[in-house]
């Protein structure tokens, strides 16, 4: 979402956290067709009503390795399920090429495995931070996603004065 609403002209940066950064034409349909070789797929269950959700059982290992047990399962019983047809939409104009950007990839990830997030960060020329982590990086440390942000808003605020 953030690689197209980050064309507005009130966004002054772009902060991905282990997220999808796709070009012109791509849609997370598009960047998962070809999975990492040796990474399990994520245990996405068939849709239900236009929605999808991650297998509970496979959650935490999936999604959340790095998060206390009970933590994860309450993050497994309260996800929230996605639209099918958001997986497909594509982007029409990137922001990551007309704006700065910074990346938060995360090593350990099992959803958006790191080569993956690599790539995209190394394509959009963002400025990247690499750390150790699953998917749920903004729970198990919440500083790295902290601390990135803040770097970023240093930075646009230094250049906008």
């Amino acid at each position: 979402m953030i690689t197209e609403a980050g064309t507005d002209p009130k966004v002054a940066g772009l902060v991905y956290v282990a997220a999808f950064a796709p070009d012109k034409g791509e849609s997370v349909s598009s960047l998962i067709a070809n999975p990492v070789p040796g990474n399990d797929a994520p245990p996405i269950l068939p849709p239900t009503g236009g929605y999808l959700l991650l297998d509970k059982t496979k959650f935490a290992t999936a999604f959340a390795a790095d998060v206390d047990a009970e933590t994860a399962a309450f993050m497994a019983d309260a996800q929230v399920p996605w639209g099918v047809d958001a997986l497909s939409g594509a982007v029409t104009e990137p922001a990551w090429k007309s704006k700065p950007s910074w990346y938060l990839q995360v090593r350990d990830d099992k959803m958006i495995p790191h080569p993956a997030q690599e790539f995209m960060s190394n394509r959009a020329g963002a400025i990247g931070v690499e750390v150790p982590g699953s998917h749920a990086i903004y729970v198990s440390n919440p500083r790295a996603v902290a601390d990135i942000v803040q770097q970023a808003a240093s930075s646009v605020e230094s250049a906008e004065t």
